[in-house]
């Protein structure tokens, strides 16, 4: 099996290795998308889900987060591909799911018990959308859906969402391997 990091100065390099080290998680590891086949899919219920600390990283119009998957399972599993991500607002799904970002290369990522991979979730501002296009709403939270899996996890996020179908105001990237550090995916 092959260790593989994207590549990134050695300052962000510590840095990630630090944030995951203080956590005490373990860093997964990364393949070509037809590697680790024999390897079984994570299921929702071998995940915990969450949403990374802190203020997330800024840009022009909007906030990223690092979405966390960690394996708490007994048994190494993988995942390839893009987390299903909406907004939930009273129960329900709160307009448009999320458009996927294909900034990075779709890559397999395999997860010893108690490994962690992330995400990036950027969250646009919804006043960049006409009122009546977007129809703006408090979310309670996400629902999260690991890529290729069929049930979802929820995690307790309020942030303002459009309720109306169309506006995309929510984009993920593919699975990465280590935990993310935010402003720095």
């Amino acid at each position: 099996m092959t260790w593989s990091m994207p590549k990134l100065t050695v300052r962000r390099a510590l840095a990630g290795t630090l944030v995951a080290a203080l956590a005490g998680v373990p860093l997964a590891a990364s393949s070509a998308a037809g590697a680790a086949q024999s390897v079984p899919r994570c299921t929702t219920a071998s995940l915990q889900t969450w949403l990374g600390v802190g203020g997330g990283g800024g840009a022009a119009g909007s906030i990223s987060y690092p979405l966390e998957l960690t394996n708490v399972s007994g048994h190494t599993c993988r995942l390839f591909g893009f987390p299903g991500v909406s907004a939930v607002a009273a129960g329900h799904q709160a307009g448009t799911a999320a458009g996927r970002d294909r900034s990075a290369p779709e890559r397999t990522v395999t997860l010893r018990p108690g490994t962690t991979v992330h995400s990036v979730l950027r969250i646009t501002d919804v006043g960049v959308f006409t009122p009546s296009a977007c129809k703006p709403v408090t979310a309670d939270g996400l629902r999260v859906f690991a890529p290729g899996a069929f049930r979802a996890a929820t995690i307790p996020f309020r942030f303002r969402a459009c309720s109306a179908k169309g506006p995309v105001f929510l984009h993920v990237t593919a699975v990465r391997t280590r935990v993310g550090v935010p402003g720095h995916p």
